[in-house]
């Protein structure tokens, strides 16, 4: 992950739109929480940062990005180092399986896709042994997708009871991908329902579950989930440009 193939002409070049991209995405975010009867600091953004190279990621946090996600285990870890941490918080908000949880623990402030309590259980198990407690939120397949990750709706409840008994792992909200190409009135549909769950399991008051961040919406919809209650939208092409995927 660097520029090394990029001239010097097309790395400012980068910069620039990276830049002019922010603007563009901090007034719609802040048009769309005004319009929800929120303010701008009610939201989050999270610049999703696949396939981004780590000098275009650093001068998107000096251009004022304060959170950053990464979708692949060994993509964080080859970029960790370079990130401008002492500026943005670096979360991981990708597919995680069992075996890689190892790589992340304290490295990152948020691991967004916990779907199941075997994934739990191990985020808990290594966060005891480091002595440490994780925050986590739990990922919903609200469009019930058989190709997609996350806890189907009728057995978030229950996942949530087991994952809140666990030490050094706290439950800091949800996390939600509806389908790709739904319409829009079905992708906020689904945003509502996400929305609903997040208040309801916020009123029970469950020990070591807070729900602070209910993270949904992305480059094409984020401004749809915020008018449905999000308060944390993982924005990535439409800060840095259509990925680049000769780069994995």
């Amino acid at each position: 992950m660097t520029t090394k193939s990029l001239s010097e002409e097309d790395l400012q070049r980068r910069f620039r739109d990276v830049e002019e991209n922010l603007k563009v995405v901090e007034e719609r975010i802040a048009a769309a929480a005004e319009h929800a009867g929120r303010k701008r600091e009610d939201i989050t953004l999270l610049a999703a940062t696949k396939t981004v190279p780590v000098e275009i990621i650093n001068h998107g946090i000096e251009a004022g990005i304060r959170c950053i996600g990464e979708n692949r285990v060994q993509e964080l870890m080859d970029k960790y180092e370079g990130y401008r941490k002492d500026l943005a918080d670096v979360q991981f908000i990708g597919h995680l399986q069992t075996n890689k949880v190892k790589y992340l623990i304290g490295k990152v402030s948020l691991i967004q896709s916990i779907d199941s309590r075997k994934l739990a259980a191990e985020v808990s198990r290594l966060s005891q042994r480091a002595g440490i407690t994780t925050n986590i939120l739990l990922e919903v397949n609200i469009g019930r997708e058989e190709n997609k990750s996350g806890v189907l709706p009728e057995n978030l409840e229950q996942l949530l009871g087991e994952v809140s008994q666990m030490p050094n792992i706290q439950v800091r909200g949800l996390m939600a991908i509806p389908p790709a190409g739904a319409e829009k009135e079905e992708t906020f549909a689904y945003f509502t329902q996400m929305y609903q769950y997040f208040i309801d399991i916020g009123s029970k008051k469950l020990d070591n579950v807070s729900m602070q961040r209910l993270s949904m919406g992305m480059s094409a919809d984020y401004e749809l989930a915020i008018a449905a209650g999000a308060n944390m939208v993982r924005v990535g092409s439409a800060l840095f440009g259509p990925r680049d995927y000769s780069k994995k």
